[in-house]
């Protein structure tokens, strides 16, 4: 391609355009190429962006695919330390070796310390306690906003949680003087929606230890051994972090009285079961670690979990009676626009058959009725409508039983 003007397509006639109007062509075909340069350069950078982008895949791919080619590390035991060197053990085949090391990574290391060995069995980095993430993921960072106050009807029960797991906590001195040691455990049984898991955020609320909460059915698994590991594991994160609470909900699912049941399903069960045993009371000293655990069928737990030392207090919640349903429709509504005609004591005397749970369910279905008919104020017709649905809901699900049963 020339560069002489001879060559180039002239946008006029250049024998019969006059000069002004061979200098508007030419300024309009100037305007053409400029906005073309603008475009060119516009999809320039956007070239130049999309090739940046395919640089940093290029090199994360590369690296991902160099760290593939490397040789897999291996997990070790350190077993022993001497002037030679370490003596470790090798997961698996228990493959035993001395390996030299560098005196600064002789600082970080001790017995019994997990490290990450190549293939000629030499450590190159210390690694975590194997303690499984789900036992950790169980601690508790933030406070349930639940206080002893929202909790009504149980209060005698609720002074027996306190003295078996607030006060050890933050009186020790009172056992020590009296010169007994402080119940290690609490059971709390009775039936659904009383207000065992209310009391059990109100203990993780009012102290400062470290509170875990589980549920039963977390601790069965499919794998032999899975589960009593769990069970090793969640107990070794309440030591690493005492003083703790640890709560266990729905215990009954790993707690159930031992059959002759050779299935492999009922013999993971039996062998978690063990594990929280001897967890619970073993030789190993538990240390500054409280359980509190809640079943709806105490009927199933097996009596080797019920003794002293392992529960020390068996806690029976109970429905309601009038005072206490009473004040748990004053609690469930304090926040609640309510009609000056509401009559607590005479909605106690109606949920005669109520829980705690099923009392909040009728504040909540009281309040939705008040909604429907455009209403900002709840009145005692509201209340006694949803008692009905919240009574016919239970019998369609209960069939024949009896109300809230």
């Amino acid at each position: 391609m020339s560069d002489t003007v001879d060559n180039v397509d002239l946008p006029y006639d250049d024998d019969s355009a006059s000069r002004q109007e061979k200098i508007n062509a030419l300024q309009d075909r100037l305007d053409v190429l400029e906005s073309r340069n603008e475009d060119m350069r516009d999809e320039l950078l956007d070239a130049n962006a999309e090739n940046n982008k395919f640089q940093q895949k290029l090199e994360r791919l590369t690296h991902e695919n160099k760290k593939l080619k490397q040789s897999p590390l291996f997990v070790a035991t350190v077993q022993e330390m001497n002037d030679e060197g370490v003596v470790i053990k090798q997961h698996g085949n228990n493959q035993e070796a001395l390996t030299e090391i560098t005196e600064e990574m002789r600082e970080d290391i001790e017995p019994d310390d997990r490290v990450a060995v190549n293939n000629s069995l030499s450590i190159v980095r210390t690694l975590d306690q194997e303690t499984d993430v789900r036992a950790r993921v169980m601690q508790v960072d933030h406070s349930p906003d639940i206080a002893y106050g929202d909790i009504g009807g149980i209060d005698d029960q609720m002074q027996e949680v306190r003295e078996t797991v607030e006060m050890p906590l933050k009186s020790p001195d009172m056992f020590e003087d009296v010169g007994i040691s402080p119940p290690s455990g609490v059971l709390m049984y009775g039936p659904p929606g009383t207000g065992k898991t209310m009391l059990a955020k109100a203990v993780a609320n009012q102290t400062d230890a470290t509170f875990i909460k589980m549920a039963g059915s977390e601790l069965v698994h499919k794998f032999i051994g899975e589960g009593a590991k769990l069970v090793r594991d969640l107990f070794e994160v309440a030591r690493e972090h005492e003083p703790a609470v640890i709560f266990i909900d729905e215990i009954d699912a790993i707690a159930s009285k031992r059959t002759d049941s050779k299935t492999s399903g009922d013999a993971e069960v039996q062998r978690t079961m063990m594990q929280l045993l001897s967890e619970m009371d073993g030789f190993n000293e538990r240390g500054e670690v409280r359980i509190i655990a809640a079943t709806n069928r105490y009927d199933m737990l097996d009596e080797a979990i019920l003794r002293p030392g392992r529960f020390d207090r068996l806690i029976e919640v109970p429905r309601p009676d009038f005072e206490g349903r009473e004040i748990i429709f004053e609690i469930h509504t304090r926040d609640m626009n309510v009609a000056d005609n509401v009559d607590f004591g005479q909605l106690a005397t109606m949920a005669d058959d109520a829980s705690g749970a099923d009392i909040k369910a009728i504040c909540t279905e009281a309040g939705m009725f008040a909604i429907r008919d455009d209403r900002t104020e709840i009145q005692m017709n509201d209340f006694s409508e949803a008692y009905e649905k919240i009574r016919g809901e239970d019998d369609t699900s209960a069939g024949d039983s009896v109300a809230f049963a």
